[in-house]
């Protein structure tokens, strides 16, 4: 596929999942503790629970999941550079530790809950405002009762590679109140 196809196919994604995804806020406990991670993503998406704050701060949206994959899009923009005149190692940062922890809780079942106990992050290229689209994909590589583990990369749309990162998240039983 030519990379004007692929940039077609990623505006489309966006545009769906900017139509539908909830208002950005925090869902409820009893929200979180009622949904498995694959049922609270639907429910996001379908706009029956809110987006995440966080996307709307740094203009990024899911665009794909399934059991164990979570892919995030944004376009980076000079609001998200440095100093320098690259966008900001926090921006990768923030859309992997977004993808490798979602990627996880799609796996968690109703009850159960996550956070990051460790990310590593390998920058490869700078990104920049005339970088495009990029896509953060997280995929888990092991899930225990207490651990999981992921891994997550930062594409554009020819494919090429600007980050790598690893996660390690704690998981837990989800208090009810």
């Amino acid at each position: 596929m030519n990379t004007e196809s692929v940039l077609a196919q990623w505006h489309e994604a966006e545009r769906r999942a900017r139509a539908g995804i909830g208002s950005p806020g925090v869902a409820s406990r009893q929200d979180l503790r009622a949904r498995s991670g694959l049922q609270f993503f639907e429910d996001m998406l379908a706009g029956r629970l809110p987006g995440p704050p966080i996307g709307e701060l740094m203009d990024f949206v899911p665009v794909e999941f399934e059991v164990g994959r979570f892919v995030f899009q944004g376009t980076p923009g000079a609001r998200h550079y440095n100093p320098i005149g690259t966008v900001h190692g926090g921006y990768a940062a923030t859309l992997l530790d977004s993808c490798v922890g979602c990627a996880i809780h799609t796996q968690l079942p109703a009850g159960k809950g996550y956070t990051t106990l460790e990310l590593k992050v390998n920058y490869v290229r700078p990104l920049t405002a005339e970088t495009g689209p990029i896509r953060a994909e997280g995929k888990v590589v092991s899930l225990t009762n207490q651990i999981g583990i992921a891994e997550g990369r930062i594409v554009d749309v020819r494919g090429k590679l600007y980050a790598y990162a690893t996660t390690t998240c704690l998981l837990f039983p989800l208090p009810d109140a």
